[in-house]
């Protein structure tokens, strides 16, 4: 698949409901396309964890293309990428991603814990547009707010958000932490875009959310926090009681190499 078939392809798994488990190294990508996933979506936390930094903008942009085009090269699907804010240089990082192969982008109306204005936000996707257009690309941008991921749960500040970010160029909204199907109903009945909503254990299932509206699901870094959880538990098992039976059920030793040989 070329670059910009993957593109379109990304693009049309939007006009279905797209189920995305998120991935964070090329390993968990390359497992994630293996379960049947059409596309493959980074999780900032992951990535940034499994670079050494925290996640909300600590991690060296750098780095954070060079991971995925890692991921990239590592599966045979669209890959989106989750860039934060932007790292203080939207161009820039938005410009490394598709360099590195992306074709789409998560970028977010947070930055210290708090939203910025819409204009700010708004301004950030149409600088994340133009340099889409200029490198020739029909990049999805999937334009986060945080309003419901900050407890501020203010429906009419959402609808507000989401279609200032979509007038500005956005293809999608990604809104977090929204779990409660009616208001869900009402937003995606408001935006006239694909909403994307992040679910995790006790949310409705995929059902639920595509007949409320949504039409991509993605489980942020759900899956990244449970295999470092898991790590740690095993590592306890092995220190603390000294017991090696928790190491079962792991990845096929072969498979992850074949998967990955190149």
């Amino acid at each position: 698949m070329t670059f910009d078939e993957r593109a379109k392809t990304f693009h049309a798994l939007h006009d279905d409901v797209l189920v995305l488990p998120n991935a964070w190294d090329a390993a968990s990508a390359r497992l994630v396309q293996e379960a049947g996933a059409a596309a493959v979506a980074t999780t900032s936390a992951g990535v940034a964890w499994a670079l050494g930094s925290p996640d909300g903008h600590g991690m060296d942009p750098a780095e954070l293309i060079h991971a995925v085009r890692r991921i990239v090269a590592a599966v045979d699907v669209p890959v989106s990428a989750d860039v934060e804010a932007g790292f203080g240089d939207v161009a820039g990082t938005v410009g490394g991603v598709i360099d590195a192969g992306a074709v789409g982008i998560n970028l977010e109306d947070t930055e210290s814990g708090a939203l910025v204005p819409v204009d700010t936000m708004s301004e950030r996707v149409r600088e994340a547009r133009a340099v889409a257009d200029a490198h020739g690309v029909p990049l999805f941008i999937n334009a986060r707010t945080d309003v419901f991921l900050l407890g501020i749960d203010d429906l009419d500040d959402a609808v507000r958000r989401s279609r200032a970010y979509v007038a500005a160029g956005a293809d999608g909204v990604f809104v977090p932490g929204l779990v409660d199907l009616d208001v869900l109903q009402e937003l995606t009945a408001a935006v006239d875009a694909p909403v994307n909503v992040m679910a995790g254990p006790g949310s409705p299932s995929v059902s639920d959310f595509a007949a409320a509206g949504a039409r991509r699901i993605s489980t942020g870094a759900g899956i990244a926090q449970v295999a470092y959880g898991l790590t740690e538990r095993l590592a306890r098992a092995v220190l603390v009681e000294g017991t090696f039976d928790g190491l079962v059920d792991g990845a096929d030793y072969g498979r992850l190499n074949a998967l990955l040989r190149h």
